[in-house]
């Protein structure tokens, strides 16, 4: 048994007090912290966990009960995701924003373009975190940056910082071109850009409530800060901690290491004579603050649930908007071209939409057909997501005027 099992299990029989568990686990690397995780699932295996041991669990825990829950990631290659269209009009003008959406989609991460980002928030922002989804924007070149302040944080790209971020990093993506964006991984000045942004960003301390509601907190607070504040330590009487002895051969122990986490830059004179605690913003006033729904006015439309050009957000806009952008193609393409005004020969708006609807429903059987031929199966094997063979009946290909082919009669035998 190493070292890592017994500090775990002196956690779990309330040996070590669980703060002490929580500062060695946000000491750990990036590729560690997933295998310490992958342990602890083991064990809640072998516990052999029943519905009724989780209200327990959370009291325990020291979670909300409607504390939202990890969601894991989808596989690899899974089955494509068809067009799912709404209704026929442009994003800023919806005639029921407040209808919720009847249809029950999987509740992730939500990619959209920037027509979308740049709409009011109680008709695109609002609702889709009503429904569950974590939104991940693009913005268009003059809205990035610093787009604004709530409790004294700066707006960076959509997610509230620390308001003495260096200026360097807060503006690093200000008038950045489309070009730029794209070819972030060519530029290795704003990957370290946006990388060191990181411990300046507010932590999340508590997920939505039923009111939509999140409790953000200081990067300097905490039993484990992100980075070293002067002012938080002035502000909240905080003594200087003991040196401790740290082992440079351990990378944890250096990582956790005070001296290790970028120290806030507070200016000369505020360090010779501190401002008196009312003078300072909301948020170094308090550790935490609470972002409502329409707290951050116009500028709600650009908060987003992931850090702007970070690789978590590139994982998850650039897929989406793949797959988006590669559904529209087939949609506009020769073979069914719902652009073509001839392949909807029909008045009116309610007339329009059905027609619209079915064409997307036949691109989509088709899209499905198509992948079945050459997929098959999931990546992962999962017997529970095998793709049958499809039967008699499975839609042919497209004919030249975008509609499917005819099916021959089919032959009965009756006695008589």
């Amino acid at each position: 048994m190493n070292e890592r099992d017994v500090l775990l299990n002196e956690l779990a029989q309330g040996l070590r007090p669980m703060s002490q568990g929580i500062e060695w686990f946000d000491s750990l690397g990036q590729e560690e912290q997933p295998e310490v995780l992958l342990f602890l699932r083991h064990h809640c295996v072998q516990a052999r966990a029943v519905a009724e041991d989780a209200p327990e669990s959370i009291r325990r825990a020291g979670l909300r009960p409607t504390h939202t829950p990890a969601v894991p990631a989808p596989p690899a290659r899974a089955r494509p995701r068809p067009g799912q269209p709404r209704q026929a009009d442009r994003p800023e003008r919806n005639p029921r924003p407040d209808r919720p959406d009847p249809v029950r989609l999987p509740h992730r991460d939500l990619a959209s373009d920037r027509a979308y980002t740049d709409q009011v928030s109680t008709h695109f922002a609002q609702p889709a975190r009503r429904l569950g989804y974590q939104l991940v924007l693009d913005y268009k070149r003059e809205n990035r940056g610093v787009q604004g302040t709530h409790e004294g944080a700066l707006l960076v790209d959509g997610s509230l910082a620390c308001p003495a971020m260096p200026t360097a990093l807060a503006q690093a993506t200000i008038a950045l071109s489309d070009k730029a964006v794209r070819g972030i991984d060519d530029d290795p000045l704003l990957r370290e850009q946006i990388a060191a942004r990181e411990p300046y960003y507010l932590r999340l301390k508590e997920s939505a409530d039923e009111r939509g509601a999140i409790r953000l907190q200081c990067p300097a607070s905490g039993p484990s800060p992100a980075v070293a504040c002067p002012r938080f330590s002035q502000v909240h009487q905080i003594p200087a901690p003991r040196p401790p002895v740290v082992d440079l051969t351990d990378r944890r122990a250096t990582a956790a290491h005070t001296a290790a986490k970028p120290t806030v830059p507070i200016p000369q004179a505020e360090r010779l004579r501190p401002l008196p605690k009312k003078e300072l913003p909301r948020i170094c006033q308090k550790p935490t603050i609470t972002v409502r729904p329409g707290d951050l006015g116009k500028r709600d439309k650009f908060r987003q649930d992931r850090h702007y050009l970070h690789p978590r957000w590139q994982d998850a806009y650039r897929p989406g908007r793949a797959n988006i952008e590669g559904a529209n193609g087939r949609l506009k393409s020769h073979g069914i071209n719902i652009a073509d005004p001839s392949k909807r020969l029909a008045h009116g708006r309610v007339a329009q939409t059905i027609l619209l609807a079915l064409m997307v429903c036949s691109a989509n059987l088709q899209m499905l057909f198509t992948w079945g031929q050459t997929a098959g199966t999931t990546a992962n094997g999962d017997p529970a997501d095998v793709i049958t063979e499809p039967s008699e009946t499975a839609p042919g290909p497209l004919a030249a005027n975008g509609l499917s082919p005819p099916q021959p009669p089919t032959m009965v035998h009756t006695s008589t």
